[in-house]
């Protein structure tokens, strides 16, 4: 017969492992303890790199992004830091500047494109409103995308919408659009700007019901115009997507 353990075998057994746990934490802790230190060099060594190359980062687009990328590595926000070291940068200042020409942009062009309009056109609208002046920094797709994600703090009446692969919009209204919205949007960016029901159930393989339900809620918010002259069936047309379509023409 197999004999029981007695009790002080349990208890060394659970000594031993009350020590192990202890051991394991304190390997976690100075796990973490070094982790801290390596961030803290490299986020002292980021600093430099940020001091000697300022010029470089205000001025050229693609090398700002790639110091925000660095900076994100570490848990750095340098558009969130109004004071102190990043300040001298005037990143944070640049960025804050681009979100309220990006709402004076949306504001001005609500009336035609409902709200919704495509990041391409909004960047030449701002290089365009800009002007020339040799005091403003070139914008990039990434800059535009970084200065209007930070206009959420306004609310959902601002946020940015992928329609495809590198392909973005801007939407300046309150609600948020579903991923079928989003959807209809991308099979008009492939169709010059517009969609019908029967468009939409080839390409998507959607019922009736569904296509028709996803144009309608976006007429109804003024993001869509519907033809109705069309003697086959209505046409729904997008305005924030004819400034594309004009351009591939050109």
């Amino acid at each position: 017969m197999r004999r029981r353990a007695g009790v002080g075998a349990i208890h060394k057994q659970k000594l031993e492992q009350e020590k192990y746990k202890d051991k394991g934490n304190e390997i976690q802790e100075n796990q973490f303890e070094q982790m801290t230190k390596q961030l803290e060099v490299f986020r002292a060594n980021l600093e430099e790199f940020a001091a000697k190359h300022k010029n470089e980062i205000k001025k050229n687009s693609e090398f700002r992004r790639q110091f925000q990328e660095m900076c994100v590595s570490i848990g750095v926000d340098p558009l969130a830091s109004g004071k102190g070291f990043w300040s001298v940068l005037g990143i944070g200042d640049f960025y804050y500047e681009l979100a309220v020409q990006i709402v004076e942009v949306c504001l001005a062009t609500n009336h035609k494109n409902g709200g919704l309009i495509r990041l391409d056109e909004l960047r030449q609208r701002l290089i365009k409103a800009r002007g020339q002046s040799k005091h403003h920094q070139e914008i990039s797709k990434d800059d535009l995308l970084a200065a209007a994600r930070k206009l959420k703090i306004l609310g959902n009446g601002f946020s940015v919408l992928s329609v495809g692969k590198g392909q973005y919009m801007v939407q300046s209204i309150p609600g948020e659009l579903s991923l079928d919205h989003t959807t209809v949007l991308q099979c008009a960016d492939q169709n010059q700007g517009c969609v019908s029901v029967s468009l939409l159930q080839e390409k998507l393989n959607w019922e009736c019901e569904r296509s028709l339900k996803a144009v309608e809620y976006m007429l109804k918010e003024g993001l869509a115009w519907v033809d109705l002259q069309n003697p086959d069936e209505k046409m729904y047309y997008f305005p924030s997507l004819f400034y594309a379509c004009v351009n591939s023409r050109n």
